[in-house]
């Protein structure tokens, strides 16, 4: 017989019990030590928007090397993802895919623990890393070191904008896009054209290698919309800036947003220029968030129609339409649009 505590005669089994309670009283005395010693080793690591520019810039670029490639080799295999509200089918294509894959899986290869929403879903893995280079107009403009944490991040990328244009092969139209969005707010925008090889960006706050033009014009506006939608919109720009103002239509919300800044002039001639970008339908946030980033980065504006600033976080779907303007009044701008509802048309 053993003698436990208190005088107490334990048999062998009791011996047994007597050591399991003991146990359990260790480990629930340590267990919420390990626990949070556990946590703290698994804390995720803060992100560097720097290097996340920059890996924004590699994504997109590489993106569109997918893009130019199987538009190149007429390897498209388009079919139709189903159709709009407005009934315009959504076209994909092996450029869309392909694209999709590099720019989604780069991302979250190098910051795994940020969320990223793409145009595309595809479960294909690829191992794609990022080469750890930050272009040198990066490294001139933007100060590393500010880090924050990544639940704070949303990534919205768009692997082909203007997918339409791209099948009809009307390129120009074509871009590819990165945005990064900080608690909601649009801060890194990317926007690449594939076909000629410039890439336009911006850090809200800290530069970009874009600019606003020297002037715009206001009355009336030149007005950029969408080629698709082309009938309501011609309508309602003619209701708020006369019936003498131009209208551009136009694909893709990237190559609408390019037109509002100052190419340079080597790419001048690949963009058309307009004063005003307005879209009155539903439109998705991995459009439009990279512009509104850019727009934001030079002092331009991107709204809903109501003048309501965009949140680039939690469902994809934009049902407010936009208004985006950069170096001219964009509240007075707002104040002539008629009254419209994009979720009754």
């Amino acid at each position: 017989m053993v003698m436990a505590p208190m005088g107490i005669r334990l048999s062998p089994l009791g011996v047994l019990v007597f050591c399991l309670l003991g146990v359990g009283v260790l480990y629930h005395l340590y267990s919420g030590v390990l626990s949070s010693r556990l946590a703290a080793f698994r804390q995720k690591k803060k992100v560097d928007l720097r290097e996340l520019l920059a890996v924004s810039v590699e994504a997109a670029v590489i993106g569109g090397r997918e893009v130019k490639n199987v538009r190149d080799e007429n390897s498209l295999q388009e079919k139709s993802k189903g159709k709009t509200r407005e009934g315009v089918s959504e076209l994909l294509t092996m450029g869309d895919l392909q694209s999709h894959r590099k720019m989604f899986n780069l991302i979250k290869n190098t910051f795994p623990d940020i969320t990223v929403y793409s145009e595309e879903h595809d479960n294909e893995v690829d191992q794609i890393t990022w080469t750890r280079e930050i272009p040198t107009d990066i490294l001139d403009k933007i100060d590393g070191g500010k880090e924050v944490a990544p639940e704070s991040i949303t990534v919205w990328i768009d692997p082909l904008d203007a997918t339409q244009e791209y099948t009809e092969n009307l390129v120009k139209y074509v871009t590819t896009m990165v945005c990064v969005a900080l608690n909601g707010k649009p801060v890194i925008g990317v926007v690449h054209q594939p076909f000629t090889g410039f890439t336009a960006w911006a850090f809200v706050g800290q530069g970009s290698n874009m600019g606003s033009r020297s002037t715009y014009k206001d009355s009336p506006p030149k007005v950029i919309v969408s080629r698709s939608h082309s009938g309501e919109v011609n309508k309602f720009i003619r209701d708020a800036f006369g019936n003498s103002t131009t209208i551009v239509g136009a694909g893709g919300a990237g190559y609408k947003v390019l037109s509002l800044l100052e190419m340079p002039s080597s790419e001048s001639e690949s963009v058309d220029q307009a004063d005003v970008y307005v879209h009155i339908t539903f439109i998705k946030k991995w459009d439009i968030c990279a512009g509104a980033a850019l727009l934001n980065a030079l002092g331009g504006h991107m709204t809903t129609l109501k003048g309501e600033n965009i949140d680039y976080s939690g469902t994809p779907l934009n049902k407010g339409g936009l208004v985006a303007s950069v170096g001219l009044n964009h509240k007075a701008i707002l104040e002539r649009l008629p009254n419209w509802d994009p979720e009754s048309h």
